[in-house]
């Protein structure tokens, strides 16, 4: 395993949030990959996903050290996790991406991401919903709140393309491109001020 960005000050830890798309089924080589860029992992699931995940949780947990979260946390219940360094939200349905930039917290996923912009913690979405889907209007007026609120949505070309509904996507999806945003949205955060106003 490499050594973390800030192994300083401990190991960088990564929120990796997914929503119910196909490449959720993918997460434990995804969390395995992110393991091997010297971060430590906490994941998170919306209830759909966790529903399709659920045999695969107590595994996922051993895999990660920490337990797979899909609901908040009770008033007066400690925080399982430890802090977030940055978060990666994939992949991330339409539903997910609309109650997001909407602001509808009533999913954990959702609800910790949306604080997440005011707490300035580094995000990444990785889009994941059909050629169909991605023409109501709210889709594109969504990405732009979300890029707009400091977001690094990868979307289009050299990020998540839009498939037919039904097909395939043949080359699968982009994971590493999105590991990749992760790890550049880290560094530039380890950057003092003035070396990032000079990029």
């Amino acid at each position: 395993m490499t050594v973390g960005l800030w192994s300083d000050e401990g190991m960088t830890t990564l929120y990796l949030f997914c929503s119910a798309a196909p490449p959720a089924l993918e997460v434990a080589d995804v969390i395995a990959d992110a393991q091997a860029r010297g971060w430590d992992v906490c994941l998170g699931l919306t209830p759909s996903a966790h529903r399709w995940l659920e045999p695969e949780v107590d595994e996922l947990e051993r895999l990660t050290g920490h337990a797979v979260r899909s609901s908040y946390k009770l008033p007066g219940e400690p925080d399982e996790w430890p802090t977030a360094d940055a978060i990666l939200v994939a992949p991330a349905t339409f539903n997910t991406v609309n109650e997001w930039a909407l602001g509808l917290t009533s999913k954990f996923v959702v609800g910790v991401v949306a604080e997440a912009i005011g707490k300035r913690i580094p995000t990444v979405a990785m889009p994941c919903a059909n050629a169909a889907y991605v023409q109501h209007p709210q889709f594109d007026r969504s990405l732009d709140v979300l890029r707009a609120a400091g977001v690094s949505v990868l979307y289009g070309p050299g990020g998540f393309e839009p498939n037919q509904p039904g097909e395939r996507r043949a080359e699968g999806f982009p994971w590493g491109i999105a590991l990749d945003e992760v790890g550049r949205i880290i560094l530039r955060a380890s950057q003092p001020q003035c070396e990032r106003e000079s990029d």
